[in-house]
């Protein structure tokens, strides 16, 4: 009884914060924070403590499944360099460097266990970054955050096992790298296998809340067999979500989308608002043990500042020079785009067709007309399409010093952090100290950078610089499924949503009807016109489904568009079904 009441009080006040928190200018992770510290200091609220497998295992799979899904992949693969060495080289750095002050300025901890809490404090976290994507700033920039906060726990963690092991005195780097490498191949093999069987079961669910109901156990179902095989079970869960929420617009219906996204949300507040709350509820506990067995709070506290000013300093260091190779390279494109579009307009047409800008990501109509040539052509056409898309998507969102700062100043750790440092060994010297430490990074970095990271972006003047799909992009998108509608319509076959197909003198006929003043009001009539709009609904998924592929529109402005016609289609099932 008594859990089944700290439940219902926790999932109140993680609402109720929620709700109110940006009414008075608050985040609300960090309300949820001070609202956690607030109550375990209260007298009688007894110490509280989570077992990290609760969080590790049985939080951070979901929510980073559920981030993975809506995760932006043509933008995540434009960008997967800088995402790849954020989340590996800059966590080996700053583990390293981490470590050996450690081992300086804490005597008798030694190093293996000095860089083991390295490995601790140096993953970014996901859930704080739901901060970063509610002040409307590039979204290239909030890809690439996602990006690293999904991908660096594996390295982290693969670091703190092979640290851990080295207190032991069983430590090999050979052992450490190859170890590494498992833990990523083994997650990338299940979590792609487990997010394609997603796909090809749900398919066969005509109910969408079953559909739902089975979406909640994926992260689980990848997490827990990669983690038996050695591998990183986090990892597996982001590649299954990535896996899901690329090919959910092809394989899912509309009532199955719109109930994940649904669902997924709430599962996503309580979560995430539960991991922020434990962190403050922890604190009391870690406090009394240090004070009680340690030296104290107060050497914790100077710890954790000098970690916080060491990350700091590293993350600057190394994303500086990313941040200026992308500027250089977003210098050389206008070359590169002169030299690109000379060789389309080369003279490998027989029938003399040039480059034509045309609609949105300018697609030459030497290859916009290829319905006759080989597919090896076909392919070819593609990948320009892609390369061009490319050229676009840098050009528009060039990353500068400005975007660099706010990449720097927005590495919060949070939940990883914490839940890490409580897998260290109970026989660990100073170990509630060292909790503390990580504590005090993670809520540190949380309250200090998260309450200012959007008067940094105001300064910088990027906040509410690209929060979506600019209004030209929407236009031009619009315009391209406004002609494959026209073009379905105007066909003499047309497929229903069952798979199922009109003849032509049922096509012939609706569309009489919809261009005339109707003759009646016959029921027939109704859900003809009804079921010919569904299937022209389809007719503009399929090409929303090709234009993703193309590379040329954003993921924002493909899932604003594919939710509207989900809705539309939603409301004339409603109809059909009343009828």
């Amino acid at each position: 009884m008594d859990l089944i009441l700290v439940v219902v009080l926790g999932i109140v006040a993680i609402a109720l914060v929620t709700a109110l928190a940006p009414r008075m200018g608050v985040a609300g992770p960090l309300a949820l924070v001070v609202l956690g510290v607030g109550v375990s200091f209260l007298p009688f609220v007894p110490e509280f403590e989570v077992e990290p497998e609760w969080i590790l295992a049985g939080v951070l799979p979901p929510l980073l499944y559920s981030a993975a899904v809506s995760l932006p992949a043509v933008e995540f693969r434009r960008d997967f360099g800088l995402i790849g060495g954020l989340s590996v080289g800059l966590v080996l750095i700053s583990s390293l460097v981490l470590g050996g002050v450690f081992a300086l300025v804490v005597p008798g901890l030694g190093i293996a266990l000095a860089i083991a809490l390295g490995a601790i404090l140096s993953p970014t976290d996901a859930v704080a970054t739901s901060i970063v994507k509610k002040l409307g700033i590039s979204p290239r920039v909030v890809t690439v955050l996602e990006g690293e906060s999904l991908l660096n726990d594996a390295t982290a963690l693969v670091l703190l096992s092979s640290a851990l092991a080295a207190v032991t005195g069983s430590f090999s780097v050979v052992d450490s790298v190859l170890d590494f490498g498992w833990a990523v191949l083994s997650a990338l093999g299940i979590g792609a296998v487990v997010g394609f069987v997603n796909l090809r079961v749900r398919a066969w669910i005509d109910s969408p809340t079953a559909a739902t109901a089975l979406s909640f156990t994926i992260p689980f179902v990848a997490y827990v067999p990669t983690e038996q095989v050695g591998g990183s079970g986090l990892v597996a869960a982001v590649v299954a979500g990535i896996v899901t929420g690329q090919g959910s617009a092809r394989w899912f219906t509309a009532e199955q989308r719109l109930s994940d996204t649904l669902n997924w949300r709430t599962i996503e507040l309580v979560l995430e608002g539960a991991v922020f709350l434990v962190m403050g509820l922890e604190l009391y506990g870690l406090i009394v043990e240090s004070e009680e067995r340690h030296e104290g709070v107060w050497h914790a506290v100077t710890l954790a500042a000098v970690a916080v000013l060491v990350v700091l300093a590293v993350r600057i260091l190394y994303v500086a020079p990313l941040v200026w190779v992308q500027s250089r390279r977003a210098r050389r494109l206008w070359t590169a785009r002169r030299r690109f579009e000379k060789w389309e307009q080369g003279p490998a047409d027989a029938e003399g067709s040039a480059s034509s800008s045309g609609s949105r990501g300018g697609r030459s109509s030497r290859w916009r007309g290829a319905a006759g040539h080989p597919r090896r052509f076909l392919g070819i056409g593609l990948r320009l399409t892609r390369a061009r898309a490319d050229l676009d998507y840098y050009e528009s969102s060039p990353l500068g010093w400005r975007h660099g700062s706010l990449i720097v100043w927005a590495g919060m750790r949070g939940a990883v952090t914490v839940a890490a440092a409580q897998t260290l060994p109970r026989d660990t010297d100073a170990r509630a100290t060292l909790l503390l430490v990580a504590f005090f990074v993670a809520a540190g970095t949380l309250l200090l950078q998260g309450s200012t990271l959007g008067w940094l972006a105001r300064r910088l003047g990027l906040a509410g610089s690209g929060g979506g799909p600019s209004e030209q992009e929407r236009d031009d998108l619009q315009d391209e499924l406004q002609r494959a509608a026209a073009t379905a319509l105007a066909s003499t076959r047309l497929t229903r949503s069952d798979g199922t197909s009109f003849d032509g003198e049922v096509v012939r006929r609706v569309r009489a009807r919809m261009l005339r003043p109707p003759e009646d009001d016959s029921a027939t009539r109704v859900t003809e016109i009804n079921e010919l709009r569904l299937a022209i609904i389809q007719a503009m998924r399929d090409r929303l489904l090709e234009l993703r592929r193309d590379g040329t529109y954003s993921t924002a402005a493909l899932r604003r568009s594919l939710d509207g016609l989900d809705a539309d289609e939603l409301s004339i099932r409603l109809r059909l079904d009343g009828e």
